[in-house]
């Protein structure tokens, strides 16, 4: 069991690095995701299944939920090829 909580520190310190290095926005809202997720999991192993339970629905769920709208509200919802949406529009009107 000590391995395995090793490991999943292990990945929740990778991805919160990730969250910090990360230019794309939405991978990094995908890493606060995993974060929440591996957290959650080691709340089951440590024997808290109700606060596994919340940490998995508001942490990675409504959390992520909030923070991809936000990005879409403010404009930064991109995907890696899109770097100028305004201009790949106007070739579609043109």
């Amino acid at each position: 069991m000590i391995w395995l909580l090793g490991l999943l520190i292990g990945m929740m310190l990778a991805a919160a690095i990730a969250v910090l290095v990360l230019e794309n926005h939405i991978a990094a809202v995908a890493a606060t995701s995993i974060v929440s997720l591996a957290l959650s999991v080691v709340f089951v192993l440590l024997r808290a299944p109700d606060v596994a339970m919340t940490e998995a629905a508001v942490g990675a769920g409504l959390s992520s939920l909030i923070l991809a709208l936000s990005l879409r509200r403010l404009g930064l919802w991109q995907i890696e090829g899109d770097k100028h949406p305004e201009i790949a529009k106007e070739g579609v009107d043109a």
